[in-house]
């Protein structure tokens, strides 16, 4: 590949990565370096999305990546975000992301370089394809900064109970967003809630047990269990919004058509 056709390429995968609200790196504190291999694998990565999402001739997608290792959880996928096609043909997502592992986060505007660059686990994508007039409704939100961070809270848990509002994981972000894109009446992030269930959202269930959750707390800034109630916590029921838990549900509902895996 010639060096203007590998410019053409890197400037479809990245976009300058400026948070729509003020917030460190969205990274961890202590990511490693990645390696030169991990860098290829993961513009491939980005390219082969790319070139799927154009194929499927959508505007909207909810996509993930596996940034973590969460099998013991039972959850294939960690994070994801709202990806769209703008009008010169790049995609970009947007996407909510802790800031160094402290107690806050952010709305970050990035493209898939940038998204699938982030610590992968395993290089893996997986998306789902909202319905025409879901796209439609979303895509109005996603290109609008100020009614794209209208249902942000800045108070970040990675564990946060998806029926409260004290704390806003990011995977929770985005899906109380879709629920406001579809419903304009939605205005706080408790109606948001309200519809998700009505519509019959489930959150995964993780079992943590006490030692754990104090471990996890004591250690870390961006994990807390005080959203959580009391019933469910004392007896290791840890419910919070994760990918997998969203792409079926998505699927589920009718709102989303089938989920799309790709892997390297």
């Amino acid at each position: 590949m010639n060096i203007i056709k590998a410019l053409a390429l890197l400037s479809t995968l990245f976009t300058l990565a400026v948070p729509l609200a003020p917030a460190h790196a969205g990274r961890s504190c202590d990511a490693k370096p990645p390696t030169a291999s991990a860098i290829e694998r993961g513009l491939n990565l980005a390219e082969k999305t790319r070139l799927a999402l154009d194929q499927s001739g959508a505007k909207v997608v909810v996509l993930a990546r596996a940034g973590q290792d969460l099998s013991k959880y039972r959850i294939r996928y960690s994070h994801l975000g709202l990806a769209y096609k703008t009008a010169d043909g790049r995609w970009l997502v947007l996407h909510k992301l802790n800031a160094c592992g402290s107690d806050e986060a952010s709305i970050y505007r990035q493209g898939l370089g940038e998204f699938f660059l982030d610590d992968l686990f395993r290089f893996e994508a997986t998306w789902v394809t909202l319905k025409p007039d879901a796209q439609d409704a979303l895509l109005k939100i996603l290109l609008s900064d100020n009614k794209a961070v209208s249902l942000h809270e800045k108070r970040y848990n990675m564990l946060a109970y998806p029926w409260s509002t004290k704390y806003q994981q990011s995977n929770q972000w985005a899906i109380e967003t879709l629920a406001m894109a579809i419903d304009p009446s939605i205005r706080t992030r408790r109606q948001a809630q309200a519809w998700l269930q009505l519509r019959r959202y489930e959150p995964s269930v993780i079992t943590l047990d006490a030692l754990t959750r104090l471990g996890g707390r004591m250690t870390s800034a961006n994990i807390a269990f005080d959203d959580h109630p009391n019933e469910k916590r004392f007896a290791d029921r840890i419910e919070t919004v994760t990918v997998d838990s969203v792409m079926s549900w998505l699927v589920f509902s009718g709102i989303g058509l089938r989920q799309e895996r790709l892997v390297l």
